[in-house]
C-alpha cells in the first residue's frame, strides 16, 4: 500500500508535542465533537451543540510505539504521521457524532468506518506547562477497513502519511494496525468493549456475552472487535501555549495550507 498523493513534511510542531506527551505519564486529553439533537417537530432545524469527554491519547496513526506486552503482530515500521489516535467503542454517542458531522449516515457507524466530522482535542502537559490544542477531522476505522466500502476513509488519511525515506510500503496492513491497537491495551479495558451499551438504563438486562469486568485475551473477541474502533484525527491546525515562563508566555499557532505548515507566533 503506498499514498496515492505526496504527503507534507513532518509537521513542525511534532517533535516538541511528542516529547511534552511523553512526560505527561497518562497522556489524555478533552475531545469535542458536534452533538445535533433530533428536532421535536417535522421540518424544524436539528439543534447543534458541543460534547466534550476526556480520552487516552493512543500515539501516531502508523507509528505505533513497540511494546512487549502487546500479544499481536506488529506492521513493518515503514510509515510515520502527525495523525493522533484515541481508541472508541462504537455504541458511544461520538462515534455517531462524527458521522452526522460528517455528512455520513449515522447508521453506518454502527458496523463500518467512516466519519470525518470536525473535532477538537486539548491537552494540558503539566510537566512542560503547555497547553496544546489541535483541531481538525477525525474518521473512524472499523472491522470494515480493508473492504472497498472504506476507500474514502483511507484516501483520507493516506495522503498524510509518509514513507520512511526510500522505504518500501509491501507488507503494510490496514487491519493489521487495527489489531495492533486492540492488542496494545491491557485484557481489561479489550475487555471494556464486551460491557452493556454504554448509557443505557441499570435496569435493561445486558445482551448474552456482555458485562462489566471482562478480561479479553483474544486478539479477535467477536464481541470485542465488532464493538472496538481507531479514531483518528488528522490535524489542520495546532495551537501551543507554553506557560514554563510565569513572567513570559509564548504562543504558536500551526496551520496547514495547501499541504504546507504555516507557523505564526501570537501574543499569548
Amino acid at each position: 500500500m503506498t499514498p496515492k498523493n505526496p504527503a507534507p513534511s513532518p509537521a513542525p510542531w511534532r517533535k516538541t508535542f511528542l516529547s511534552h506527551i511523553q512526560d505527561m505519564g497518562l497522556p489524555t486529553c478533552s475531545f469535542s465533537t458536534l452533538h445535533y439533537e433530533t428536532p421535536s417537530s417535522a421540518g424544524a432545524t436539528p439543534q447543534v451543540t458541543p460534547r466534550s469527554r476526556t480520552v487516552v491519547f493512543r500515539g501516531l496513526w502508523a507509528s505505533l510505539n513497540p511494546n512487549p506486552k502487546n500479544p499481536a503482530p506488529l506492521n513493518p515500521s515503514v510509515y510515520e504521521s502527525d495523525l493522533l489516535t484515541i481508541t472508541n467503542d462504537a455504541r458511544m454517542q461520538k462515534t455517531t457524532e462524527l458521522y452526522q458531522s460528517g455528512a455520513e449516515d449515522a447508521a453506518a457507524s454502527k458496523s463500518q468506518s467512516g466519519g470525518g466530522g470536525p473535532v477538537e482535542a486539548v491537552f494540558w502537559a503539566e510537566p512542560s506547562r503547555t497547553q496544546w490544542r489541535v483541531r481538525g477531522h477525525a474518521y473512524v476505522l472499523g472491522p470494515d477497513i480493508d473492504s472497498e466500502s472504506a476507500a474514502p476513509v483511507k484516501t483520507a488519511i493516506e495522503r498524510r502519511m509518509r514513507l520512511k525515506g526510500s522505504e518500501d510500503s509491501a507488507g503494510w496492513d490496514w487491519g493489521c494496525e487495527l489489531t495492533a491497537h486492540f492488542g496494545n491495551l491491557s485484557p481489561g479495558m479489550r475487555g471494556s468493549f464486551r460491557n452493556p451499551r454504554p448509557g443505557t438504563p441499570l435496569s435493561e438486562k445486558p445482551a448474552p456475552g456482555l458485562a462489566l469486568g471482562q478480561k479479553v485475551e483474544d486478539l479477535h473477541d467477536g464481541i470485542a472487535r465488532e464493538n472496538f474502533r481507531v479514531v483518528v484525527i488528522v490535524p489542520e491546525e495546532v495551537d501551543q501555549v507554553d506557560l514554563s515562563d510565569p513572567d513570559l508566555g509564548r504562543r504558536w499557532n500551526y496551520k496547514l495550507v495547501d499541504e504546507s505548515w504555516v507557523t505564526t507566533e501570537l501574543w499569548p
